[in-house]
């Protein structure tokens, strides 16, 4: 391992020591809008994604905020158009209510509040869960320590697996509620996982399990490491590609 610091594996929006992050309003053809900007080291360029959150924005370290917007003004209309588009196949905002649907291992299940229940339980697509009350905060409650307890159980099953197979010994895996990182790989030899992933589909989760197992032998990114993480997941680019675009939209607001 290398040193004190735990390699750590970012969510999609997480800003890492090459990059800063921040968030803008700006009046563009007669309309608001916001964009998340992106100030990174390694870029050379001004790039502009319309991703799941919205107008994102990428720009070089040191490039002024005259640059910037005079590059939003020149693609004014794809982004007003794109923006639009994006606007109207957003989903309707979550509510903890009998009847939203949760994500569970990329499978949706219907919260229903069931208070003849002792133990909160899934069948046949509905999330019975266990409580008296069915206001807001104690069904989400509720519902997230549900998902604490099978991500936990899920996440160490996978990790047993995985570990023989990346000759590792099997570390201590304890669950995360960071905001920016899907995992991290400590020193000590244990693995922390966000206990959000529980929400996506397998494949997605398995990457991030052997990612975090892999650094036991690699504390960093290097070729060694991706061999390491391909000897066991041939098809990882891919997985890891899912986990940054698609992975967001099982989760939770």
């Amino acid at each position: 391992m290398d040193g004190h610091n735990p390699r750590q594996l970012d969510l999609i929006s997480a800003a890492t020591p090459a990059q800063a992050v921040s968030h803008h309003q700006f009046l563009l053809a007669g309309r608001w809008i916001t964009y998340t900007l992106r100030r990174s080291l390694r870029r050379r360029g001004i790039t502009l994604v319309i991703g799941l959150n919205g107008l994102r924005v990428g720009v070089p370290w040191r490039a002024s905020q005259r640059r910037i917007e005079s590059v939003l003004v020149s693609h004014a209309h794809w982004i007003n158009l794109k923006l639009t588009e994006w606007e109207a196949r957003r989903p309707a905002p979550f509510v903890w209510q009998a009847g939203a649907i949760i994500m569970v291992m990329g499978h949706p299940l219907q919260l229903t509040p069931a208070s003849e229940r002792s133990v909160t339980a899934s069948d046949c697509g509905r999330l019975y869960v266990a409580t008296t009350a069915a206001d807001p905060d104690t069904l989400a409650k509720a519902v997230v320590a549900w998902l604490r307890g099978i991500a936990h159980d899920w996440f160490e099953r996978r990790t047993a697996h995985y570990a023989p197979l990346l000759r590792v010994r099997m570390p201590l895996v304890r669950l995360s509620n960071a905001k920016t990182r899907w995992g991290a790989c400590h020193p000590a030899g244990r693995i922390h996982l966000n206990w959000r992933l529980i929400q996506m589909p397998a494949a997605l989760i398995d990457y991030v399990v052997v990612h975090e197992l892999a650094h036991l032998h690699e504390p960093n990114h290097s070729p060694r490491f991706w061999r390491r993480v391909g000897d066991v997941l041939p098809d990882h680019k891919l997985r890891r590609n899912a986990l940054r675009c698609e992975g967001p939209r099982y989760l939770l607001p």
